[in-house]
């Protein structure tokens, strides 16, 4: 039976870099795949997943409503696995529709993204997924200001931490950084 798997961790956590990995393993044993991700995410176009470190693929970009069971039910040749980059930015519906992509059609799905905002509040797709995901795994990475474990993600305005404002803002290392919980509540004057 297939399953649902969520696999989350802080900016820089090598997320994009693992799903595309995948893809390419998958592929490279002549399997197919289908890879999503939200059109919110553009920072390298609409429909693209990338890595920072310059690996990219095209990908199907998900709007609110995109309907990713119909499409991958309706492929004259069914993908052997179905990726989705930046989960958190999934609605709750888009959740449910991959739940039944892995229980329905038995294709098993993976997909990568944050466990919290700059708030420190779980996304709406990433609080689906730790619902619904039959495995949840996390990918570590360190704090920018230390060695502990990454836990939190730093948001900044012209060079000062902030903790309040729009939740979703597209941005990078410009904008965020992974930190523990320390150096989230009390980040140093200067990285």
């Amino acid at each position: 039976m297939a399953q649902l798997y969520f696999r989350y961790g802080a900016m820089n956590a090598s997320k994009s870099i693992q799903l595309l990995t995948v893809a390419h393993n998958y592929e490279q044993s002549g399997k197919r795949v289908m890879v999503f991700t939200p059109a919110i995410d553009d920072r390298y176009g609409v429909g693209r997943v990338a890595s920072r470190v310059g690996i990219s693929r095209e990908a199907i970009a998900i709007h609110d409503d995109t309907d990713m069971y119909s499409m991958v039910k309706n492929q004259e040749y069914p993908p052997h696995c179905v990726l989705v980059d930046e989960g958190q930015f999934l609605g709750a519906h888009h959740v449910t529709q991959l739940t039944h992509i892995a229980d329905h059609l038995n294709i098993p799905v993976i997909v990568y993204g944050l466990l919290k905002d700059f708030k420190n509040q779980l996304f709406e797709g990433t609080r689906a997924l730790l619902c619904e995901a039959d495995k949840i795994e996390e990918i570590k990475t360190v704090c920018v200001y230390c060695n502990k474990k990454a836990t939190h993600i730093l948001k900044f305005k012209e060079g000062n931490p902030v903790y309040t404002g729009e939740t979703i803002e597209i941005g990078g290392e410009e904008t965020y950084s992974s930190v523990c919980r320390k150096h989230y509540y009390q980040p140093p004057a200067e990285l």
